[in-house]
C-alpha cells in the first residue's frame, strides 16, 4: 500500500484521519485528543511529507523515518500526529483483508471485561461510590476506577481528607467481591504515596497508577518496591527509550501507554514486546470515547500479555461534550460488564458525515497526486 493523500477533519478536542493509497482504498484513524487541531497540522507538515508516496509494508520503519527526519521535535505532539497515520493504515490494511484489525494483530473479535474508569474528583466519596454500584447494576461492571490525590497536585488533596475517605468508602459501599483501582495522576512524592499504598492495601484495591510524578521514574520504583498493591504507569510516555528503561529498571509492576500517546498501534506493539519480555501485563490509557478506546480493545484482544481490564470511560456529556455524536453507530455498549470487539472489517466504525461537514478540514497529497 502507498498512501497517496492524507486528510484530517478536526476540531479542538478531537482530529480523524482518512488516508487513501493508490488504489483508491480508505482508511480512518485518529490523532490523539485535546489540541487536535495543533496535532492536525503537525500532521499536515511533519508527518506527510515523509510517508506519502511511501510504501507501508514495514509501517515500524516507516514511522521511525518520520521521527528520524523530524529529529529536532523528538515531542508529544508528533507522535500524537503519527497516531493518525498509523491507525488509519491499520484500518486500510484491515479492510483490504476483510477482518478486524484484532485479526491482523493476531487475535480475533469478542469480549473484553472493562473497568468504570471515573475521572472526576470534583464529587464526594459517598456520590461516587453510589454512581459506581449504580453502574454495576445497570452494565454489570466488576472493576472501577477512582481518584486520589490532586492531578499533579504537589502532595496536596483535592480537598483535606478525601482521599483518606474515599479509599473505604469505595470498598465499604460496593463490597468485597468487586476489584477497585485508583489514579493518583503523579501527585504524590514517594513517601505519602508510600502511605496512600498501603491504605490500598488495607482495604483491597488492586492497582495504583501514577502514584508519582510520572517523569521521576525513580520515585515511582520507590513505591513499587514498597508496596505489594500493583503499581502502574506509562501513559504519558511517548520515547521509546523511555520505556526501555521504565521496564529494565522495574519501575512499575503494569504498563499502561496510550495508543494515540505513543504513535500508534504500531510503536505500542513494540512496548507490549518489552513489557512481555520482562513479564508484565498491559492495560492501556484509553480515558475517553473517541476511537482511542476502539483501538484499544483491538489490541488486547491480540496481545498475549493483555492486563484483566480494558479502561472505559464513564463520563458522559456533562464531562465530555465534544465526544457527543462522532460515530453512525455506537462502538461501545457495555453487557455484563464487558466490551465488544465486532468482526467488521477494519476498526468496524463509521464517523458520523454530521460531524465531519463541520470539521475543519486539511488535504496533503503525494507530489504526483498535487
Amino acid at each position: 500500500m502507498i498512501p497517496i493523500v492524507i486528510e484530517s477533519f478536526c476540531n479542538e478536542f478531537v482530529g480523524f484521519v482518512r488516508v487513501t493509497d493508490q488504489d483508491g482504498a480508505e482508511g480512518w484513524g485518529q490523532v490523539s485528543t485535546y489540541h487536535a487541531d495543533i496535532t492536525c497540522q503537525v500532521l499536515h507538515r511533519q508527518v506527510a511529507p515523509w510517508v506519502l508516496g511511501q510504501d507501508t509494508t514495514d509501517l515500524d520503519d516507516l514511522v521511525d523515518l518520520v521521527t528520524e527526519r523530524e529529529h529536532k521535535f523528538p515531542g508529544s505532539y508528533l507522535r500524537r500526529a503519527i497516531a493518525g497515520f498509523d491507525t488509519a493504515i491499520w484500518d486500510l490494511r484491515a479492510k483490504r483483508a476483510g477482518c478486524p484489525v484484532a485479526e491482523l494483530l493476531g487475535g480475533h473479535a469478542g469480549t473484553i471485561r472493562a473497568y468504570a474508569s471515573s475521572m472526576k474528583r470534583d464529587i464526594t466519596p459517598k456520590q461516587e461510590a453510589d454512581r459506581l454500584k449504580k453502574l454495576a447494576i445497570d452494565k454489570g461492571f466488576t472493576a472501577f476506577k477512582v481518584r486520589a490525590g490532586a492531578e499533579v497536585g504537589r502532595g496536596e488533596d483535592e480537598w483535606p481528607g478525601r482521599t483518606e475517605e474515599i479509599i473505604p468508602t469505595m470498598r465499604e459501599v460496593l463490597g468485597p467481591n468487586v476489584d477497585l483501582l485508583i489514579d493518583a495522576n503523579s501527585c504524590y512524592a514517594p513517601a505519602r504515596a508510600i502511605d496512600v499504598g498501603r491504605m490500598l492495601e488495607d482495604h483491597g484495591f488492586c492497582h495504583f497508577e501514577e502514584p508519582c510524578p510520572y517523569w521521576e521514574l525513580e520515585q515511582t520504583k520507590q513505591v513499587t518496591d514498597a508496596l505489594s498493591i500493583e503499581v502502574t504507569g506509562g501513559e504519558q510516555d511517548c520515547d521509546l527509550s523511555i520505556w526501555k528503561r521504565m521496564i529494565d529498571m522495574g519501575a512499575v509492576n503494569i504498563v499502561q501507554p496510550d495508543i494515540c500517546y505513543l504513535g500508534g498501534i504500531a510503536r505500542t506493539l513494540r512496548v507490549c514486546r518489552m513489557a512481555e519480555a520482562a513479564g508484565l501485563k498491559v492495560t492501556p490509557h484509553c480515558a475517553n470515547l473517541s476511537m482511542v478506546t476502539l483501538f484499544t480493545m483491538h489490541l488486547l484482544r491480540a496481545i498475549p500479555n493483555a492486563g484483566n481490564y480494558l479502561e472505559f470511560s464513564i463520563e458522559g456529556a456533562d464531562y465530555y461534550p465534544w465526544q457527543e455524536s462522532l460515530f453512525v453507530e455506537n462502538p461501545y455498549r457495555i453487557e455484563d460488564g464487558h466490551a465488544q470487539v465486532s468482526d467488521r472489517p477494519g476498526w468496524g466504525v463509521e464517523i458520523a458525515p454530521e460531524w465531519l461537514a463541520k470539521a475543519q478540514y486539511q488535504c496533503s497529497k503525494a507530489d504526483s497526486q498535487a
